[in-house]
């Protein structure tokens, strides 16, 4: 959604230079590059021949902002239900303790299941 609200209100210019017919630069954010007398035609030798286009695309200027209040009654009462339950879900459980946290188990000496050749499949 913020992508969509981003991409709508996003507002950029495309400059075009031309010399005679031909199209030599196009740019976007950026001033397009001009010929400076590198064309070498006959009919576009004259001056006043190149000329630069500017397209401006303007993104949408105008966002609603909504509040809470704008809402009718009864989506007020759906979005207040769903922020309860919620948060509701985020509380914790109280701390249990755990009783054998400290045990530390025998060392084994022997391999048992090795020793008697007896293996879960």
């Amino acid at each position: 959604m913020a992508f969509a609200v981003l991409f709508s209100t996003l507002s950029f210019t495309v400059e075009s230079h031309y010399c005679g017919s031909n199209l030599i630069d196009t740019a976007v954010f950026t001033k397009a590059k001009s010929c400076n007398g590198d064309f070498t035609e006959k009919a576009t030798t004259k001056k006043g021949c190149c000329k630069n286009e500017i397209d401006v695309i303007k993104g949408q200027d105008k966002l609603k902002v909504n509040s809470f209040d704008d809402l009718n009654f009864s989506l007020q009462i759906v979005f207040v239900s769903h922020v309860y339950s919620y948060t509701s879900l985020v509380i914790g459980l109280p701390k249990q303790t755990v009783s054998h946290q400290e045990y530390v188990p025998p060392n084994l000496i022997y391999d048992i299941q090795v020793l008697d050749e007896t293996f879960l499949i």
